[in-house]
């Protein structure tokens, strides 16, 4: 029996629906918030052959979907509520893929703790598209914004930087120095670049500590260019210093420049007053999360300098920016 926009919600969304969401049942949802908390809302959509592989399996693009929100987040200091989905599917979509693509949603509702509100489900005749908003709580005026850096602060990265990149090249079979890793580190690779791991078990350290954050989904380099404008400041970060995929020695400076403004690394960059850096170490171990020195936030206007060997690193781009190329 051919699919449509009632059966599939019916099938496949509904049994994801959480507090608040009438079963979907109604044209909108009601969200309750504690009186000691803000609401904390962001959007991100996937796209098929720009983040993500046509080829990929639909549960790891669900996730990918809902964790790259998650991920802002918990840059924000937020911990996840609840979520909204809206998707694009062809007509020849089948029940398979759909089941599929709900019970991943299913398991990291499960694993982090939010629930479905409701969304919108269209039939398309291009490429797959799926569009997330959530909605977090963070602490009473405890907000990180990018804003709120000053020069001194220290610079800190979450888990490693490239990851994302050196997986998409292994899909892509791409040459490099990936290829001589063990499998099981290639794998690994891959399994990051289709299913990042959003730091929500960071959220109260950056609330606590952090003067402002922002999630690494375009590149270290560019995303450090955001956080600095918005602070009116400039930045240093030591190349050599930046923690990298294991196996990757980072010795090569264009691969080096790749692997720091390729993007898809979902990690949190992070800038700490310098009275408050042993505490934010101190509550990310707590965490389970490691955290990286890898420069300071600086006096000035222009863009933060990328230094390797005591030199500038050459770049020839910044950050991914939609519209000048496809990932994949």
């Amino acid at each position: 029996m051919p699919l449509d926009e009632l059966s599939i919600i019916d099938r496949y969304f509904r049994p994801l629906a959480g507090e608040g969401a009438f079963a979907l049942t109604d044209d909108a949802a009601r969200l309750d918030v504690p009186r000691e908390a803000d609401l904390v809302v962001t959007t991100d959509m996937v796209a098929e052959n720009v983040h993500f592989l046509a080829a990929d399996p639909p549960d790891a693009i669900a996730r990918k979907a809902l964790r790259v929100n998650l991920s802002d987040l918990a840059a924000k200091g937020a911990a996840p509520l609840a979520y909204v989905i809206s998707i694009g599917i062809s007509a020849s979509t089948d029940g398979a893929w759909l089941a599929a693509f709900a019970q991943g949603l299913k398991e990291d509702q499960q694993r982090f703790g939010i629930g479905l509100l409701g969304g919108d489900t269209i039939f398309v005749d291009e490429a797959l598209v799926v569009s997330i908003t959530a909605f977090g709580t963070a602490p009473k005026g405890r907000m990180v914004h990018r804003s709120g850096g000053c020069p001194g602060d220290v610079l800190f990265v979450s888990g490693e930087i490239g990851a994302g990149a050196a997986g998409l090249a292994l899909l892509k079979r791409e040459q490099g120095e990936w290829d001589s890793l063990p499998q099981e580190r290639k794998d690994a690779l891959t399994r990051r670049y289709r299913v990042p791991e959003p730091r929500t078990a960071l959220a109260p350290a950056l609330a606590a500590c952090a003067s402002a954050a922002m999630d690494i989904s375009d590149g270290l380099v560019g995303d450090c260019d955001k956080l600095t404008t918005a602070s009116g400041c400039s930045a240093v970060i030591d190349a050599e210093r930046v923690p990298l995929p294991e196996g990757i020695a980072g010795e090569d400076a264009a691969l080096l420049a790749r692997l720091l403004t390729s993007g898809d690394d979902y990690e949190i960059l992070a800038a700490v007053p310098p009275g408050r850096a042993a505490r934010f170490m101190e509550e990310a171990r707590w965490a389970g999360v490691t955290v990286t020195e890898i420069g300071r936030l600086t006096e000035g206007a222009t863009p933060p300098q990328v230094l390797f060997r005591g030199k500038v690193l050459a770049l020839k781009s910044r950050a991914w920016v939609h519209g000048q190329g496809e990932r994949s």
